[in-house]
């Protein structure tokens, strides 16, 4: 469906190099990196809103044409959200919507509308101009915007940088809906590894200017390479043990133990304290070389005193 090929590009250095990859029709793709890493620009790039210095852009096996060919920038397929909202400021949040839709019969525009407007939980405010809208509340109305087109590629920059945790998984939800519904393909990019795992297929780490890996969400989460990639995804425990260095999950872990197991993977901890943030606790502990320690369960674990790191996906 979409091929990215060889993009490079250079502003005062090298913002991307030789950046390849593809994707299917109905898939989501994940690009996970820090701020200034070049996700933003090789978004503009793939949806036709800028050009890049080399390499080239396929959608449906046709070329992307960027802005220094096309009066118009982007693609009647892809749509893009960025950080810009790109609203109709004067408009109510309603013809905001309705005017991306206006080849379908009156009927089914209504229709479509309301679902995007219930979805967004925006229908209070169907009639107030855009211009008065918080920040979250104009995310989601250019998310609206573009999902009313029915884009058959959906660009999403930092789609949830305004939004809170309720909100987000509401929408990812939806998101996977489309997918599952419409054969909707999506790539978002965030520098929250967390914000990618719940709707991606596959993730790409972008760093230094190109791909540096890229796996499943389970892959990326658990197999890392770094600590400062393991980072951008999470709580990562770092500890000394057996005369090596140990990194793990605050859920890969055990209180179980057996005679058979290794004691190398035998930690000692003091509790600390336990913080309920709703779906579990997480236990704050130390070790004896004072190297602090996270975990999560579902039960306070005042009472614990050493665990078995146990590692998933080895």
């Amino acid at each position: 469906m979409l091929e990215v090929k060889e993009i490079s590009l250079n502003f005062d250095k090298a913002v991307l190099k030789d950046i390849n990859f593809t994707i299917r029709e109905g898939q989501t793709i994940g690009i996970l990196g820090k701020s200034g890493a070049g996700k933003s620009s090789l978004l503009k790039i793939i949806g036709g809103h800028l050009d890049a210095h080399s390499g080239l852009v396929f959608f449906e096996g046709t070329a992307v044409k960027g802005p220094s060919i096309l009066l118009v920038p982007g693609h009647p397929e892809i749509e893009l959200v960025n950080q810009d909202f790109k609203l109709d400021d004067f408009h109510s949040v309603e013809e905001n919507i309705k005017e991306q839709v206006l080849y379908l019969s009156n009927e089914i525009r209504s229709k479509w509308v309301d679902e995007i407007l219930d979805v967004l939980e925006l229908k209070d405010l169907r009639k107030q101009k855009a211009y008065t809208l918080s920040g979250g509340e104009k995310q989601r109305l250019a998310i609206g915007r573009a999902i009313a087109k029915e884009p058959k590629l959906l660009l999403l920059d930092e789609p949830f940088s305004h939004l809170d945790g309720r909100m987000r998984s509401k929408l990812i939800r939806y998101f996977s809906e489309l997918k599952r519904l419409r054969n909707m393909s999506i790539i978002l990019v965030s520098h929250d590894g967390a914000e990618l795992l719940g709707l991606s297929d596959k993730i790409y780490h972008l760093k230094n200017g190109h791909f540096s890996r890229s796996g499943s969400p389970e892959k990326m989460y658990y197999q890392f390479k770094s600590l400062e990639e393991a980072r951008l995804f999470g709580p990562i425990n770092s500890v000394s043990l057996g005369g090596k260095r140990h990194y793990f999950r605050p859920n890969e872990y055990t209180v179980d133990f057996d005679e058979k197991f290794d004691i190398n993977y035998l930690l000692q901890i003091s509790f600390v304290q336990s913080i309920f943030t709703g779906n579990v606790y997480e236990n704050y502990f130390t070790t004896d070389k004072m190297e602090k320690v996270v975990l999560h369960s579902l039960n306070p674990m005042q009472d614990i005193h050493a665990i078995k790191i146990v590692k998933k996906f080895v």
